[in-house]
């Protein structure tokens, strides 16, 4: 099997996996809306909740994986590590951009208003921003190797904000709530709010896995394409 028919292959069963995600995605938001409770004093507005936190739970687990890949790409040089590392920028900024769009459509009725510049919302925005640099340099440099090393970098420097973003509030007076699950003290929702919560994060974590797929795919299929045009051009 070729290089180019595996790829197409990938991206066809991809595919699957991207819709059983958006299936089970719909799932927890009935779940979330219909079946699980008000929170006491939040009201209906906690209820975006279920989908602010597995977002911002994929958006990290991404640009962690692109911090993974990056590292070992100085080390091995592999070509598919630059790729996946790419790959999962795209997906986590996707994800991210949802986590700073949902933020304040919860925080206007809890806190009054749509931002305020505490330190995890502001360093949550600063990551935006260098993923969104990183994928700019990558369409700015046109030599592979090249592109491969310096995305690696600011992509290791991306994913060191990530454990930062998430022990702020411990370290910073903050209006932002602490974590809920990932708790020094162990989760602090009802059963029923930590079994949605866990339900919708499996979900997203799904929905993911196939677009991280999908887009790794695409990204072979380029590459695969690529090499077939050079050989045909020898």
């Amino acid at each position: 099997m070729t290089d180019l028919s595996r790829a197409e292959r990938a991206r066809a069963r991809s595919t699957v996996v991207v819709l059983l995600g958006l299936v089970l995605i719909a799932a927890a938001c009935v779940r979330a809306l219909a079946f699980t409770p008000l929170e006491v004093s939040q009201g209906a507005a906690q209820k975006i909740f279920y989908v602010h936190v597995p977002s911002a739970w994929v958006a990290f687990l991404a640009y962690l994986l692109v911090g993974g890949c990056s590292i070992l790409y100085f080390f091995m040089r592999d070509p598919r590590l630059d790729r996946l590392a790419a790959s999962a920028a795209e997906v986590g900024t996707v994800f991210i951009t949802g986590v700073l769009l949902t933020g304040p459509i919860w925080a206007k009725p809890i806190w009054g208003v749509w931002w305020t510049w505490d330190v995890r919302l502001t360093s949550t925005l600063f990551l935006w921003f260098v993923f969104f640099g990183y994928l700019v340099l990558r369409s700015a440099v046109p030599e592979p190797g090249q592109r491969a090393r310096f995305s690696a970098v600011l992509g290791i420097l991306g994913a060191l904000l990530v454990p930062f973003i998430h022990v702020s509030v411990y370290l910073f007076r903050t209006v932002h709530p602490a974590p809920v699950v990932l708790n020094v003290r162990g989760p602090q929702l009802p059963g029923t709010m930590l079994l949605t919560l866990l339900l919708s994060l499996g979900a997203f974590t799904v929905f993911f896995a196939g677009l991280l797929w999908r887009r790794y795919a695409e990204a072979a299929l380029e590459d695969a394409r690529g090499a077939e045009g050079d050989d045909g051009a020898r």
